[in-house]
């Protein structure tokens, strides 16, 4: 993908994405980014594929080709990620939100139903995007988020305040310095891959201290198992986003903990993703 050897039409940079190996929606995605239109313009690509590219456009298309193909998140490279509806502003300081953490937001507004004005803490909550969401499709929520990245933090915030949603942003590790008894609900999408995982390669351009948990992926869920009894309302809910692969420790270590009602969720291809349980204290 030589940057002197311009394609002459928007058609001919498409194929020369797709043929050094982009995804076609990917492609399509930086190409429009590059040419200053809407990322959900696809349909302008294909009623004006013969215009020829204006002066400086291939070298810009040709570099955000090439990171991508590096594995720069697109997300990163557009700026913008959506998100349960949401347009997020996201960047290298935080995850990109995954269509699979949708299922956790679902989960979490049927757990609110029939609650007034229930008050919801987000544990770990990156770019914001499930408080945001939560808060979004209920505006009577008192919805609370918390991150121990004060980086994460000004992304989350900067998304509130362009969305005007009311979430109330703190810094803090899991839930320390949350009051007792407090929380109708509480949500995380912690980290949960073990070190030294395979996999791990392929996301170095996101941050590090999101993703990984310890030996065996577990130790922050571990944290938040154990901690969050002291901040939930009786009857209020725990709900967790996991690894493909650990339902069932995520399952002992609540019943571990006193919770009752342990139940799972699963993601977009199947897989038992979420894991919630109630707080029922005995009495």
């Amino acid at each position: 993908m030589s940057a002197e050897a311009a394609p002459p039409s928007v058609a001919a940079a498409l194929q020369a994405g797709l043929r050094a190996g982009l995804d076609r929606l990917d492609a399509q995605l930086l190409l429009l980014f590059a040419l200053d239109r809407a990322p959900h313009d696809r349909a302008w690509l294909l009623t004006h594929d013969g215009d020829a590219l204006a002066a400086g456009d291939w070298p810009r298309i040709a570099a955000l080709f090439r990171r991508r193909l590096a594995g720069e998140p697109a997300a990163y490279l557009l700026g913008q990620k959506e998100f349960h509806g949401l347009d997020l502003q996201v960047d290298a300081r935080v995850l990109v939100p995954r269509p699979d953490t949708e299922t956790l937001v679902d989960w979490a507004l049927t757990c609110l139903e029939g609650r007034h004005a229930p008050r919801v803490l987000d544990l770990g909550t990156g770019s914001g995007a499930i408080a945001l969401a939560l808060q979004r499709a209920r505006p009577d929520a008192r919805v609370e988020a918390v991150d121990a990245s004060a980086d994460a933090l000004a992304v989350a915030a900067a998304n509130a305040q362009r969305l005007g949603l009311p979430v109330a942003f703190r810094q803090a590790s899991w839930l320390d310095g949350a009051p007792p008894t407090a929380y109708d609900l509480i949500v995380s999408n912690p980290p949960y891959i073990a070190e030294g995982d395979p996999h791990l390669p392929a996301l170095r351009h996101e941050p590090l201290s999101a993703l990984v948990a310890g030996a065996d992926g577990l130790d922050d869920l571990r944290q938040i198992v154990r901690a969050a009894p002291g901040h939930l309302l009786p009857g209020g809910r725990l709900l967790l986003e996991h690894g493909h692969d650990q339902a069932a420790a995520v399952r002992e270590l609540l019943a571990a903990a006193g919770f009752a009602d342990i139940q799972h969720r699963h993601d977009l291809s199947g897989i038992a993703r979420c894991t919630g349980a109630t707080w029922a204290p005995v009495k």
